[in-house]
Order: structure tokens, then C-alpha cells, then sequence
């Protein structure tokens, strides 16, 4: 479709983007990604938080529709972990994460305020086959697919039992639409979590060694994103969601794996190793 390029911090340009196109509905997922975000605060703080600010003002002025994502980021080491609910205790030790509390309070602040119809989800992990790993502490479970095919060999910078939250691409589209989609009325909060599976490195390496035996796998602990990731849910309590709008997860780990291959062209590495 139609596509205009924008800088998140002009706001006059992105208010002249809303009017002369008529946009009812807005998507905003301009964010600096959690390693890459405490690479530089100073960006990441800029982007995440006044590039927030700005899209809250126009789709309040303009009667906008908005969606913003969280993630399983806005929670911190004294948060419960598994499972990790709706509602609880958020401290978050990177910028990313205090930037997404910041999102879902201004949020529902707004909602609250002036009647914005405000809704975001928190995603977990999410792994495509579409886009490259882009700085965020679980893109090892995207990286892992790319060096299996190409190398056989991956090197994993988290711990092999380190249990996160993940979700296929397919699902987490899915979730954004529908609750969009879903009547205001039906929705009880305003910040939802979401969840698909959860598994660990060494789990991951299992499923993927069906399609690729020889995956040699090793560990290169970096303890800044081990660091991040402790801190992070385990599993997500997202009961609320499959209640008030009927969220419901199509992909597993199996699914994930097998579809994942079908779109990186497993095949021809599959038979010369054969």
C-alpha cells in the first residue's frame, strides 16, 4: 500500500501524515528495542518516550483509534514471573521497558482524560522469518534459524535454561487485529498481555536439531541481556485477554519450528547433510 516515510520527533509533519490522509486508526511501533536501547538512553528515550508523546496528542486531538504494543520488558526483577499477570508490581531496568510503562500509563491516562481510545498489548518474544534480528533480548530465537541454515552452528548469548515468552509473527498480528477490532465495551483494561509458549534456548535447540541433527550449539553468556532477561516473565497470565475478546494462540513450538523452515528454505541444507 501507499507508504510515507516520517520522523517520530516531527510533530507537525506527522499531524500534516494523519489529516491529509484521514487516518481513523494508528499503529505506532517506532521503539528502540531493549539491548540496543541501553547502547544509547539518550535515542532510545527520545523515540520511545517524546516520539509516544507526540502520537498521543494528535490521535487525541484528531479522535484516532491507537494502538501501541508493550512487552514483557515493562516488568522487572520484582514483578512475579511465573506466571506474571496483568496486573502487578512493574520496575523495569532498562530504558525500553520504563519507556513502555510510561506508554501504558500515558495510555490510559488519556483514555481516562479525554476519552482516547487507547489500546495496547503486551507482547512477548516475537519471531519471524521475515525481518532480521533487531537488538532485542530475545532475538537469539530468531538468530538461531538463520545460523542453522547457513552454518550449522549457533552460539547462543543467554543461558540454555532461560525461560521466556514467545509468539510467532502470524499470532501476534493476529492479536493486534482483533483487539482492535473487539467492541470497546467488551475490553476491561486498557494494557492486555498476551501469550503463545515459552520455552528455553535448550528447548528451542531441540525442536530445531529435528530439521537440522547436526546443529552444533554453544553458550557466550553477554550479561547484559542475560541480565534483562532474568528479569523478565517466564510465563504470561494472559487469561484476561482470552476472556474479554476471545484471544486464542494457532502456533506452538512444533508449529513455529516447521513453519519457520518452510519460509527460510530449509530444504536444500536438510540434503547435503543428508
Amino acid at each position: 500500500g501507499p507508504f510515507i516515510f516520517a520522523d517520530i520527533l516531527d510533530y507537525k509533519n506527522l499531524r500534516e501524515i494523519v489529516v491529509n490522509n484521514r487516518i481513523t486508526w494508528l499503529f505506532h511501533y517506532s521503539a528502540l528495542l531493549s539491548a540496543v536501547g541501553e547502547a544509547n538512553v539518550p535515542l532510545a528515550r527520545a523515540v520511545n518516550i517524546t516520539g509516544l508523546h507526540n502520537v498521543l496528542d494528535i490521535a487525541a486531538e484528531h479522535n484516532l483509534r491507537l494502538f501501541v504494543p508493550s512487552t514483557i520488558g515493562a516488568f522487572g526483577p520484582t514483578s512475579p514471573r511465573d506466571p506474571t499477570p496483568d496486573l502487578c508490581i512493574q520496575r523495569p531496568r532498562t530504558i525500553y521497558g520504563v519507556s513502555k510503562v510510561h506508554a501504558e500509563l500515558m495510555g490510559e491516562y488519556y483514555h481516562y482524560r479525554y476519552g482516547l481510545d487507547f489500546r495496547c498489548l503486551r507482547y512477548p518474544g516475537i519471531i519471524s522469518a521475515d525481518s532480521q534480528p533487531g537488538g532485542g533480548t530475545t532475538d537469539y530465537a530468531v538468530q538461531i534459524f538463520h545460523d542453522a541454515i547457513k552454518t550449522g552452528k549457533f552460539k547462543c548469548y543467554l543461558r540454555p535454561d532461560t525461560r521466556l515468552p514467545m509468539m510467532y509473527i502470524d499470532d501476534c498480528l493476529k492479536a493486534t487485529l482483533e483487539v482492535m477490532e473487539a467492541p470497546a465495551e467488551a475490553l476491561t483494561m486498557r494494557t492486555y498481555n498476551i501469550s503463545a509458549m515459552s520455552f528455553t534456548p535448550e528447548e528451542l535447540a531441540q525442536e530445531v536439531q529435528k530439521y537440522v541433527p547436526e546443529l552444533q550449539m554453544s553458550y557466550n553468556v553477554d550479561q547484559v541481556r542475560q541480565a534483562i532477561a532474568d528479569s523478565w516473565p517466564m510465563n504470561f497470565d494472559d487469561s484476561n485477554a482470552r476472556r474479554d475478546w476471545g484471544w486464542k494462540h494457532d502456533y506452538d513450538l512444533p508449529e513455529l519450528v516447521t513453519t519457520m523452515f518452510s519460509y527460510l528454505g530449509s530444504d536444500s541444507r536438510i540434503a547435503q547433510a543428508n
